[in-house]
């Protein structure tokens, strides 16, 4: 089986998909970041393909970084300069060569993760 890497990101307070969101992935070693994949969620909350695919797949540390601050700014009222969350990094570790899928649920104030299937 080949490992590939899935996100999506889902609007907590309006209890939707988060449309629009520009996702970037990172290689990480060490303090070394390298771009290695960049893209948008669709209407449903996900990107049209996986961010890393199994043909570019390595284990290895990444990071995802949504880039919410536009999207929250066009569909939440009352937010007030600067953004309490602007770019929201996570960090994670692919140690296996399987599917990955690291999803976004969003708020203004508040987000998390989790590994997911």
């Amino acid at each position: 089986m080949s490992g590939y890497l899935t996100t999506h990101v889902l609007d907590t307070a309006k209890g939707c998909p988060a449309e629009g969101i520009k996702i970037a992935l990172y290689s990480v070693s060490g303090n070394s970041h390298l771009k290695i994949a960049e893209t948008v969620t669709n209407e449903d909350g996900r990107t049209d393909a996986p961010i890393l695919p199994a043909e570019k797949f390595k284990t290895g540390t990444y990071e995802l970084i949504f880039f919410c601050g536009d999207y929250l700014r066009a569909t939440q009222t009352g937010l007030e300069d600067p953004l309490f969350l602007d770019a929201v990094p996570i960090r994670f570790g692919m140690s296996d060569a399987a599917h990955y899928h690291v999803p976004l649920l969003l708020s203004p104030y508040g987000y998390s993760t989790y590994r997911g299937s």
